[in-house]
């Protein structure tokens, strides 16, 4: 009988241990489960500010995956001396403001195609385009596209890349940039904190 009692306490320990396994199990595949969700809705920044003493340049540049795996850019810039016209924003393939912007180097072309307009025909990945200022200096742009990540690959990943505003406009023909003028502005895109 105290055989009987002693393998009856034996299996139900078996039992409670192999429940926990279960649950615990099932809690981490949940956890990787959210885990996966947070790398999809990946999010980037670049703060703008001017890369010379004669113009302020201002502005945030926002980047955040969509559950599609588009990424979806929303740009504000704040340039007073530019009231009233527009300016000039490409990715350049180096973050690196340095040297009035300069050490950005060229337009982020990873898939080396001809400058052009965003959308039409061939254009670089960093051939943003032009933001037209109202009578403060200030404006924004917003694009969707499915050739850019957030840590992905090198020919779409745009972190580590520099948001540069030049100021002119650009012209989407002249090779290699858009004959757009000086860089003004510059950010670089790092991670955001989720």
């Amino acid at each position: 009988m105290k055989r009987i009692s002693s393998l009856k306490n034996s299996l139900s320990l078996l039992i409670v241990i192999t429940c926990a396994g279960f649950i615990s199990c099932d809690s981490a595949s949940k956890g990787t489960a959210q885990n996966t969700d947070s790398t999809a809705m990946a999010m980037a920044e670049a703060v703008v500010s001017g890369t010379g003493s004669d113009t302020t340049v201002t502005g945030q540049v926002n980047f955040q995956t969509q559950g599609n795996g588009q990424v979806r850019m929303m740009l504000n810039l704040t340039i007073p001396t530019k009231a009233n016209s527009s300016v000039a924003v490409h990715l350049h393939e180096h973050g690196d403001c340095g040297e009035m912007g300069n050490n950005a180097h060229g337009h982020w072309n990873p898939t080396n195609e001809n400058h052009g307009k965003w959308g039409e025909g061939n254009y670089h990945s960093g051939d943003i385009g032009n933001v037209e200022l109202d009578a403060q200096g200030t404006g924004s742009m917003e694009l969707t596209t499915d050739r850019w990540t957030i840590g992905d690959d090198t020919t779409t990943n745009i972190l580590n890349k520099a948001v540069i505003v030049h100021s002119g406009v650009d012209d989407y023909t002249s090779q290699p940039s858009g004959n757009a003028g000086s860089r003004i502005g510059c950010g670089v895109v790092n991670q955001a904190n989720q």
